[in-house]
């Protein structure tokens, strides 16, 4: 017989960025899950926001999620599937699917626990390594401080950097692209992300001075739910189109992809949902020949990267993993290769998703907030 869900809890921690992504977005949140099934077993996730709503999805989970899980055998898909169509009343996506994710993995960090190995391992790995890129939050960095960061990504050996762009002006944009490329040479991949600053006509403006810069890719220019606007910039841009992180269904990635209106897709695992639609989505790219770049956490995406059956490239923003930020009970299940610009599993990877958050247990050491105190900053623990 199934074990089954008994319940679910939920613990908001708050933590100041090492490198501030700018004014409107200086800190992280993470609402970390444990759930527990009536055979004794546990399992631990998280849901994540940069910015918005991490009370929302605190609450979410507490009210309406917990109680509709409870007794529900612990299958992902199973459940994942359920809950979708309990929560979409609320939205088909955002809060929702991010909240979701939070019983996802939760569930496949129970499953490969009760298994004995990792998710990478229960999955089965299919790549030794994987591409990882350096990527900034930087559009409010100086030209000084873009260089500097970009110096910093050739001496740790990445083979591709991804800059912001969205100045006010497309002179200082172009400016600024023309310094990191002269940093990172002809030889490194560069890419650029607008974050949804550009209108079609502008982005077709930028593309005429910035593609001669020899861009990889041009992320997110327009709103990212203007199907239209991206499908007629896909048939006319010289320069790849990347979007994803701002997608929170399988049936949005389905509506851009059959509409040949990109090119690169980025689903960030948490806020599709998790695991399991993560491998959907995925699947979804792959049947269609569409490239694949996870978005943003590297300790969750560039395990399952390495489980697909296409290599993929993984974003690592500087200094902004969990492992950086000082909120992990113990080391990162990857590591990345100053080397090979590469990223791979570490020796150091628990069952499960490979890592457990500090203070998830009175077992569980609290972290080393020194480096963040010397700033003045500060973590913030919330259980209410």
């Amino acid at each position: 017989m199934a074990a089954r869900i008994t319940g679910l809890t939920t613990r908001l921690i708050t933590v100041p960025l090492l490198r501030s992504w700018g004014a409107e977005a200086p800190e992280n949140h993470v609402i970390i899950t444990e759930l527990t099934t009536d055979d004794g077993g546990t399992g631990h996730g998280f849901s994540w926001t940069p910015t918005i709503g991490p009370q929302a999805v605190k609450a979410l989970l507490d009210h309406d999620v917990a109680p509709f899980v409870a007794g529900m055998d612990t299958n992902p898909e199973t459940v994942w599937d359920q809950l979708w169509k309990r929560l979409h009343e609320a939205g088909g996506g955002g809060l929702t699917t991010i909240a979701m994710a939070g019983v996802d993995l939760a569930l496949w960090d129970l499953k490969a626990r009760q298994a004995g190995t990792s998710v990478t391992g229960l999955l089965g790995q299919r790549q030794e390594s994987v591409e990882v890129y350096g990527s900034g939050v930087n559009l409010h960095y100086t030209l000084e401080q873009l260089v500097e960061q970009a110096e910093r990504w050739v001496a740790a050996g990445h083979n591709a950097v991804k800059i912001k762009v969205g100045k006010p002006e497309l002179r200082e944009d172009a400016e600024r692209v023309a310094a990191v490329r002269q940093v990172i040479g002809p030889d490194r991949l560069l890419m650029i992300d607008a974050n949804q600053r550009w209108d079609l006509a502008h982005t077709f403006r930028a593309l005429d001075i910035l593609g001669e810069y020899g861009l990889e890719w041009l992320e997110e220019p327009i709103r990212a739910d203007d199907l239209w606007a991206y499908r007629r910039l896909r048939k006319h841009s010289p320069v790849p189109i990347a979007l994803g992180e701002n997608v929170h269904t399988i049936y949005r990635f389905r509506d851009f992809i059959e509409a040949e209106a990109v090119d690169i897709i980025q689903p960030n695992i948490v806020r599709v949902g998790g695991i399991t639609p993560f491998r959907r989505i995925v699947e979804l790219a792959r049947t269609h020949s569409i490239r694949v770049a996870p978005h943003l956490l590297p300790e969750l995406s560039g395990q399952l990267a390495l489980t697909l059956a296409e290599p993929v490239s993984v974003e690592d923003v500087e200094d902004a993993s969990f492992g950086q930020l000082g909120i992990l009970a113990g080391s990162s299940p990857v590591r990345i290769s100053n080397a090979t610009g590469t990223i791979r599993l570490s020796s150091a990877g628990l069952p499960g998703l490979g890592f457990e958050f500090a203070g998830a247990s009175p077992l569980t050491p609290a972290p080393d907030t020194s480096a963040l105190e010397s700033k003045g900053n500060r973590i913030e623990y919330s259980n209410s």
